[in-house]
């Protein structure tokens, strides 16, 4: 019935095509690259460099007496063979070290921008209107003069990296050469795992993109690094912890031994005079109440030490009075 129904024309055949194309589609996980860095990390590097947009649309506007409107596009985890197949033989890259303690050859960080952005910026430098689109073709290669000032342009760029990381870790970055053929040179391992940065780079006569590739070697150094100090924080300072105590031991609190409260007149404490005796309604083995700071810590007893009047520890009140409190309130 249903092949004769569509037969006919009684059942729209678009239904079903029109509810896959409207299915929600998902990417693809791929079990023989595992992902390195968990969302949150990857979170965290795009609220990094959210913060390096900023500072670096101040230091270009200054620069290029240019509004530029810089804006973090993507963050993203791939391996290198993906950054490295996307570029030309004419691009250029330029290379960054970080200051990390060193633990052996590092993999450098890589910073690409796309060639109609970079020479509308150099055009600017040099006084014209930056408005070059229509002379940038793909074979597109750099003068001597462009290059130098490409480098400097990158070395302000470079710059801004520091405060971009500062409040999450105390790192530096130092500008380290141009690479003019990338694919002349392997910087980095193929199946290396990197973060790519994508920034979008729009100017009123000019937009390219700006990408920053970061190994994955030298974000698992920053990660483990913050997770180091962020333990160390947490943890109390031994030796802190001793210099603390030295000066509690030295400091000095009144011992008070109390035998017993009364309460006399007025008149009667005026007529008081050497050698009266003040009853205080307790046997004269009663207890002693041992005040420190005010506050009643020990029980104890009257008695002589060697000639001298003196009172012995026979409770602690305090530790006993927390035990009771826990007590009743697990009964409870």
């Amino acid at each position: 019935m249903l092949l004769n129904a569509a037969r006919n024309g009684n059942i729209d055949a678009g239904v079903g095509n029109t509810a896959q194309s409207e299915e929600k589609r998902y990417p693809k996980y791929d079990f023989y690259s595992p992902k390195k860095f968990t969302r949150d990390r990857l979170k965290m590097v795009s609220s990094v460099f959210e913060s390096y947009v900023r500072v670096l649309s101040s230091r270009l506007n200054a620069m290029l007496h240019l509004a530029c409107d810089l804006e973090v596009e993507s963050v993203e985890e791939q391996r290198y063979y993906e950054f490295s197949n996307a570029l030309s033989e004419r691009d250029v890259l330029v290379l960054v070290q970080d200051t990390l303690e060193d633990t052996g050859e590092k993999e450098p960080i890589l910073l690409h921008i796309t060639t109609g952005i970079m020479v509308s910026m150099i055009d600017r430098l040099l006084g014209g209107s930056g408005d070059v689109e229509g002379e940038i073709g793909s074979d597109y290669e750099y003068t001597d003069i462009e290059l130098r000032l490409y480098t400097d342009l990158m070395r302000s760029m470079v710059d801004c990296l520091d405060s971009a990381w500062k409040n999450y870790i105390d790192i530096g970055f130092r500008f380290n050469r141009v690479e003019v053929n990338p694919t002349l040179v392997q910087l980095i391992g193929l199946d290396e795992a990197v973060v790519i940065i994508g920034i979008t780079v729009k100017t009123a006569v000019s937009s390219g993109r700006f990408s920053i590739c970061l190994p994955g070697t030298m974000l698992s150094d920053v990660f483990s690094q913050m997770n180091r100090e962020t333990s160390s924080m947490r943890q109390p300072n031994k030796h802190d912890s001793d210099e603390i105590m030295d000066y509690l031991r030295a400091s000095e609190l009144p011992i008070i031994a109390e035998l017993q409260h009364t309460t006399l007149r007025l008149s009667d404490i005026y007529h008081l005079h050497v050698g009266d005796v003040i009853d205080l309604g307790q046997p004269k083995d009663s207890k002693v109440f041992l005040n420190i700071g005010d506050k009643r810590w020990f029980d104890g007893t009257m008695g002589v030490f060697q000639k001298n009047k003196a009172v012995r520890i026979d409770k602690t009140y305090v530790l006993s009075e927390m035990g009771r409190l826990e007590d009743e309130g697990e009964r409870q």
